[in-house]
């Protein structure tokens, strides 16, 4: 059963964001903090990942065992040198206006796609659909973020939005100039991560709020974790990766090899944050 008093925010960062978070999330439940009851589950990126597979009821031991299993025909991706001097150039462009760097995120990524630089689009939603335990969206409170390519409009999609959760979570997924935009209701979106690493504003409200943060930084006009949370709720305890953590994800966050190590620094982890974060999800 969900507490709607507790908010749970699951950040974006790559396929090893996805196994770091888990690691987290199994290491702190064996250490007696369950944060699957969270009453408003939010996911951006790798985050949606996890949050999809944690709402649907996915037993923790068995998302980090999968975690585990070796890479055998997934792809190795990467954020080339062109594609950080092309997100520079947007964010200079912009001249920190949220809303047009995003636009102009939202055409590099068009056209990284029409110049045949990314996965199909029915490949990447193939390859989330495997990564997901279920494609309906649960009963509980579930958002997925996600950047409108063509006006850089900020998005979230819910089980009432009508929108197949493969698709929110592909286009949440949808990194600018390495995966192509999700086609949804004739729009093409990108990764939710173009506002927020995590997006952690979206919990305003909640009484408890734990953000696991792969990326807590900000940069730009990307909001840093910290600035979103700052006098939002009571009781916060914001987690990102640790300096063995850091060292075990490794350059490449898109790299499937770096997966299981991420996931056992996590879990690891996990032991020298369990007292903050009982602190503030207990109260």
């Amino acid at each position: 059963m969900s507490d709607q008093r507790t908010a749970l925010v699951l950040g974006g960062g790559g396929i090893t964001g996805i196994a770091w978070e888990i690691g987290v999330l199994a290491g702190l439940a064996e250490a007696g903090v369950d944060l699957t009851g969270a009453g408003l589950v939010v996911g951006t990126s790798a985050g949606s990942v996890v949050g999809a597979q944690l709402t649907s009821g996915a037993p923790l031991e068995e998302m980090y065992a999968r975690q585990l299993e070796p890479p055998t025909q997934e792809r190795v991706a990467r954020m080339t040198r062109g594609n950080l001097i092309r997100y520079g150039w947007a964010m200079v462009a912009s001249r920190g206006r949220d809303v047009e760097f995003r636009r102009r995120i939202g055409t590099l990524a068009v056209a990284a796609e029409q110049a045949g630089l990314t996965p199909s689009e029915q490949e990447r939603l193939e390859v989330i659909g495997s990564r997901l335990v279920s494609r309906e969206w649960p009963e509980r409170e579930f958002l997925v973020t996600a950047v409108d390519a063509a006006t850089g409009e900020f998005r979230t999609f819910g089980r009432d939005s009508g929108v197949p959760m493969v698709h929110a979570v592909a286009a949440s997924c949808a990194v600018p100039g390495v995966y192509p935009p999700v086609t949804i209701d004739g729009r093409r979106y990108v990764d939710g991560g173009m506002r927020s690493a995590a997006n952690a504003d979206l919990a305003q409200g909640y009484d408890r709020l734990v953000v696991l943060a792969p990326i807590p930084r900000g940069v730009g006009p990307l909001a840093s974790v910290d600035a979103q949370v700052t006098g939002m709720v009571s009781r916060v305890a914001v987690v990102a990766p640790d300096e063995a953590a850091r060292a075990a994800i490794g350059r490449n966050v898109l790299d499937p090899a770096a997966r299981a190590p991420a996931a056992r620094a996590g879990r690891a982890q996990a032991a020298s944050v369990v007292a903050r974060v009982r602190e503030a999800w207990a109260g």
